[in-house]
């Protein structure tokens, strides 16, 4: 279903009309949630420390998580003690807060958690209640960055991006459950910062996005590592022209397969559900040809003992211009929010 439901979000593909009115009720609700937020019948309430948010607008994968790893390692070098929140999409946790380490068992504190706390080093904790999550770091960290979460409006925040992916855009720029919208397209005007993930190639994203001046970031992949302990790192540049099977576990698998061909290799492709929990069988294939995957779903494979196993780190890159203005903007939100205790 959820399948179908992508291909006419981000096709050719009408929505089907038993969904538009769904969508209308939707959006009517999404409203009245900010208004109850914004006249603070319900509060949104502060962490003790400044909160940045980077999230998007749609459902499925646009590049959140390279960015928050850029921001982490950005803001590290500036002196910053930085720590990270999360959901834990699909772990068995539980809404209490939970501390996240190199080695956690991503069944219990999810995959993309566990693989920013072993990217970042910094402190990750993951909790469906994220105000709780973010207090509890906040005796150790100058900033707390919150992967996802733009939608959670119980957490206060003092600085918010919205990533775009930059192919795939608003999809047909409906709402749930007729497009792949989660909030109007209005809500991009009140975010302090709009990134756009590769260029922006979608044929209505360019206009949308003209007046918000936005950032541009790419990801860039150099390098294989095998999945077994002690196992070598090969240059990418190594696979190219050779057939390979390229696994995909996440939001949007076609952008893994398209930076695989970007690198000059042949991916045979097997893409699966977000957060898929991989077991060994499903990446055994009749032939000996290497196979590769995301990052994301190396972490579910630690495990596995086929030596055919390579997963492809990406890093979100930002043009020195770009990055500059990022940095500097999501600094002084940073330190506002540091003297004013956070905004509500």
């Amino acid at each position: 279903m959820k399948r179908r439901l992508t291909e006419r979000w981000y096709g050719e593909r009408a929505a089907s009309a038993f969904l538009e009115p769904l969508a209308w009720v939707y959006g009517r609700l999404v409203a009245a949630r900010r208004r109850v937020y914004a006249a603070r019948w319900l509060p949104s309430e502060r962490a003790g420390k400044p909160v940045v948010v980077v999230g998007n607008l749609t459902v499925g994968g646009t590049g959140k998580t390279p960015l928050t790893l850029w921001l982490a390692r950005e803001l590290s070098a500036q002196g910053m003690r930085v720590g990270i929140v999360a959901r834990g999409y699909g772990s068995r946790g539980g809404r209490a807060p939970r501390a996240v380490d190199a080695g956690s068992d991503w069944r219990e504190v999810g995959d993309e958690p566990l693989l920013l706390a072993r990217r970042s080093g910094c402190p990750t904790i993951v909790g469906r209640d994220r105000v709780a999550a973010a207090r509890a770091l906040a005796a150790r960290v100058d900033v707390i960055l919150a992967d996802d979460g733009l939608q959670h409006l119980h957490l206060a925040r003092d600085c918010e991006i919205v990533v775009i992916d930059g192919a795939r855009g608003f999809g047909n720029g409906r709402l749930l459950p007729a497009g792949p919208l989660r909030e109007p397209l209005t809500r991009l005007a009140q975010a302090d910062a709009v990134v756009v993930n590769g260029s922006a190639t979608h044929a209505s994203l360019a206009s949308r996005l003209a007046p918000l001046a936005p950032l541009v970031m790419s990801l860039a992949a150099h390098e294989a590592l095998g999945l077994r302990a002690g196992a070598a790192r090969r240059p990418l540049a190594e696979f190219r022209e050779q057939r390979v099977h390229a696994v995909a576990g996440i939001g949007n698998p076609a952008r893994f397969f398209a930076t695989l061909r970007a690198a000059g290799l042949e991916p045979i492709e097997h893409a699966f559900p977000d957060h898929h929990p991989l077991v060994a069988a499903e990446l055994e294939f009749a032939d000996q040809l290497p196979v590769l995957m995301t990052e994301k779903d190396a972490v579910k494979c630690a495990t596995f003992t086929n030596p055919r196993l390579w997963y492809v780190p990406v890093t979100a890159q930002l043009g020195a211009a770009d990055a500059h203005k990022l940095l500097a903007h999501v600094l002084a939100k940073v330190r506002g929010g540091a003297r004013s205790g956070g905004r509500s």
